[in-house]
């Protein structure tokens, strides 16, 4: 209220301001219809110029921040998939065992990508918290916990809900493991339990990767370059740069 009292108030005087000085300028000269001529050319301007700054310029300025605001957001998220994220989905693919993973991302064309949004999508995915190393995946997200809550206090990502999303299910995977110092022998229902929580954070992870991956690919041909030489989903990928075949 105090704020609009202020802005209220401003403007009022800024009408008084304006309105005095024509005064002025009829006392001396006293010709109204030279006043009215230039007042009205300046408002008949108001409209463009509402036009130009607002709808124009405005709208260029909005762009280029949320430019700026998208380049800070996807370096936040380089450096989890850097330092976390493409070593969790290595992890996390080896409990997938659907037959269709086979047919994933390898050299991360469209068609490729494409394939990999309905396989996430439609839940082609087949996780089984029993086919792989369970207490590797355990310590690797003891280890990368710190981390983790290090990259939720940046504000940027506060306006990204489907990645903070990511982090919620990848910390819940986290501390379910966490409170389980023995994971080898634990009952089937409890495995199954663990299986839908790994499933959550697999495809979220995925989703988001795919998403990174093609940013990457659009904007930094240089780092992407390095996300096809380390895919964790391709058996075959080798960080060397191998010479080309004549």
């Amino acid at each position: 209220m105090k704020h609009l009292n202020w802005r209220f108030f401003l403007g009022l005087s800024l009408v008084a301001a304006s309105t005095f000085l024509y005064l002025i300028h009829f006392t001396i000269f006293s010709d109204a219809h030279h006043i009215f001529i230039y007042l009205l050319g300046d408002l008949a301007f108001v409209p463009l110029e509402v036009f130009l700054v607002t709808l124009i310029l405005h709208r260029l300025l909005e762009e280029r921040e949320k430019s700026i605001k998208i380049g800070k957001l996807n370096m936040v998220i380089g450096s989890f998939f850097s330092e976390v994220g493409t070593g969790l989905l290595g992890r996390l693919s080896e409990f997938d065992y659907s037959p269709a993973k086979a047919t994933l991302l390898t050299d991360f064309n469209d068609l490729e990508m494409i394939k990999s949004c309905v396989y996430i999508k439609n839940g082609t995915y087949a996780i089984d918290s029993r086919k792989g190393d369970l207490e590797g995946l355990r310590i690797y997200l003891i280890e990368k916990r710190e981390f983790m809550v290090v990259l939720l206090q940046n504000p940027n990502l506060l306006e990204h809900e489907s990645f903070t999303d990511l982090l919620r299910k990848v910390f819940h995977l986290a501390e379910e493991l966490e409170y389980r110092p023995d994971v080898k022998s634990l009952p089937g229902a409890d495995y199954q339990h663990l299986s839908d929580d790994m499933a959550r954070a697999y495809s979220s992870l995925f989703s988001q990767w795919l998403l990174y991956v093609k940013y990457l690919r659009d904007n930094y041909p240089y780092l992407f370059s390095l996300a096809l030489r380390i895919n964790p989903l391709n058996p075959c990928a080798s960080v060397p740069v191998e010479d080309k075949k004549l």
